[in-house]
């Protein structure tokens, strides 16, 4: 903890707390302390335990991904609000865990908007992976109803799910820009020169192209 605080950065916490997370830690120095300690799964645990984004961080990055119980996955998303947070819990640890499949469910029936985006997350991860047995059809019709007033982390996740079923699924890509286009999410979202807009109609034709031109 001691050598987290030294890496404290006033212009990093800036940034970062532009974007919803309390830390201060250039993300580079905090993945290079990782790599230096290594898997330890026991410092993990009591690293995300002290409740501090940037230890709950690195806890994320030298933790055991399959050693978590699903239980213990479950309350970690319900009580991490830090978005870079959520984010790494879901990507980097609940992703490669064996629970993933079971917990993807629960959550996209929970009411919490921050639990059910990380089911959507895992979602997003199967239309792009693992497709089979999904019901695309079905969460077009999820995403159509729900999107457009949905919390904003849930409507950036739904968003994601809807670009990613346009790219990867032909039959559906029609109906995933038509919903796109129609309830018009991220339309205006500021986007930097040289990257994709969010907004899933410019999203799934610039990354068809992309891949058609491959």
């Amino acid at each position: 903890m001691a050598e987290l605080a030294a890496l404290e950065d006033p212009k990093a916490r800036a940034v970062n707390e532009r974007h919803g997370d309390d830390h201060g830690v250039n993300l580079g120095r905090l993945r290079a302390l990782a790599k230096r300690l290594k898997t330890q799964h026991d410092l993990a645990r009591r690293l995300w335990e002290t409740d501090d984004t940037a230890a709950r961080l690195l806890a994320l990055l030298i933790c055991r991904p399959k050693a978590f119980e699903r239980a213990e996955l479950d309350a970690m998303v319900r009580e991490t609000r830090a978005p870079k947070v959520h984010d790494w819990l879901v990507n980097y640890v609940v992703k490669k865990s064996p629970h993933a499949e079971a917990l993807r469910l629960a959550w996209l029936a929970d009411t919490d908007p921050v639990v059910a985006s990380a089911g959507w997350a895992l979602t997003t991860e199967r239309v792009a992976k693992r497709p089979e047995g999904l019901d695309l059809a079905g969460l077009l019709d999820v995403i159509d109803a729900q999107m457009k007033d949905a919390p904003e982390r849930l409507q950036w996740a739904m968003n994601h799910c809807l670009a990613q079923i346009g790219i990867e699924h032909s039959e559906h890509r029609t109906r995933a820009l038509g919903i796109g286009e129609r309830l018009q999410v991220l339309k205006d979202y500021p986007t930097s020169p040289g990257c994709t807009s969010p907004y899933a109609p410019v999203w799934i034709t610039e990354m068809v192209r992309r891949k058609e031109g491959a």
